[in-house]
């Protein structure tokens, strides 16, 4: 069963909605990214290569773990926006990639890179936490 396609309009709409999420995910990337490259010694201001004491270590690490999970869960929402646009440009913008049904508009403007509908995302979370 296929869904009926978006007309040219709608794609466009989402079109502009889409360039704006990337736009904004991008500018939170090169955020992290910066922080990243800046390293402990600029943050805190201490000149010497090593925290002054083994808890400022403690932490300077896991906030590092943190940028670098955010970092990672931007660049995966990056690529869903890409994929998302390129359904845009071959017209399959809004059809469950799973069961070929009509994605809901209601998802689409909470996840405007949603390439499921809700049930074929619901069997695929269930999935893996059976795998789990």
């Amino acid at each position: 069963m296929s869904a009926k396609k978006f007309s040219a309009e709608k794609l466009e709409k989402y079109e502009r909605i889409l360039l704006e999420e990337q736009f904004q995910t991008q500018k939170i990337i090169t955020g992290i990214d910066e922080l990243q490259k800046r390293g402990i010694k600029d943050r805190s201001g201490d000149l010497s290569s090593y925290s002054v004491h083994q808890a400022d270590l403690g932490t300077d690490t896991d906030e590092s773990e943190k940028r670098v999970y955010f970092l990672n869960q931007e660049i995966e929402k990056l690529k869903h926006i890409n994929f998302a646009l390129k359904r845009i440009f071959d017209q399959s913008y809004g059809i469950c990639e799973i069961c070929g049904k009509a994605i809901p508009e209601t998802r689409l403007r909470i996840v405007p890179y949603a390439k499921l509908c809700i049930d074929c995302k619901c069997k695929e979370e269930q999935k893996k936490r059976r795998r789990w």
